[in-house]
């Protein structure tokens, strides 16, 4: 019972799913906690196509009002949305996006301008730094930080602070096999105190972070 509850809380998904996970991986927890996650998934998968029209507009406000954020997050129904799980979902997410400062929700979200901006910078960095390598070396040099630049400022591929062996789009993942429906996140903004101005540095997110890695 003791390693059902651990990967109930490791996982987010029910008693009895992680009974079964548990048994069919002979009590191996790291092979039942993929089984888990390849399983909600494939849930995730067949809900892609449905419609997530409501849900949630959350906000979390941090330090004293030092940081501030707006979330919206969707579902398929109010009943979902009034949930404990769903509730629980959107305020993490929203103190985690408090603590990282993510610029987008995915890689969608980035403009076309910006990421050729970025890519020129790139090669240009990869071209000083390994003078005289070949072309097709270069590419794929600034492809893979390409990749990396989108998983750092990308809310959906960055390290949950509160559990990084997962990215948001796992804790996703996880709680559509939990809940039962899609569960998108469609926007944010995200306030912090006096940005843009001139004042005395502090790292309010850096903060944030510590506290949430608790």
């Amino acid at each position: 019972m003791s390693d059902i509850m651990k990967l109930k809380n490791k996982s987010g998904a029910g008693i009895l799913d992680c009974k079964k996970a548990l048994e069919e991986c002979k009590g191996d927890f790291d092979k039942a906690m993929e089984l888990l996650r390849e399983r909600g998934i494939a849930v995730a998968k067949k809900k892609e196509d449905r419609i997530a029209a409501e849900g949630v507009v959350t906000s979390y406000i941090h330090l004293g009002g030092k940081i501030g954020v707006l979330l919206e997050v969707n579902c398929e129904t109010d009943f979902a949305a009034k949930s404990d799980q769903f509730q629980e979902l959107t305020k993490n997410i929203a103190m985690h996006i408090a603590a990282t400062n993510p610029q987008y929700v995915d890689e969608n979200s980035v403009s076309e301008a910006e990421l050729n901006r970025e890519k020129e910078f790139l090669t240009k960095q990869a071209k000083e730094q390994n003078a005289g390598k070949p072309e097709s070396v270069i590419e794929k040099m600034v492809e893979g930080r390409i990749k990396k630049y989108l998983q750092e400022i990308c809310l959906v591929h960055q390290q949950y602070v509160k559990d990084p062996s997962k990215a948001i789009k796992d804790v996703i993942v996880d709680a559509i096999a939990t809940i039962g429906e899609k569960i998108t996140i469609r926007r944010f903004t995200r306030y912090e105190m006096g940005e843009g101005l001139e004042k005395r540095s502090e790292n309010f997110a850096e903060e944030v972070a510590k506290q949430q890695a608790k």
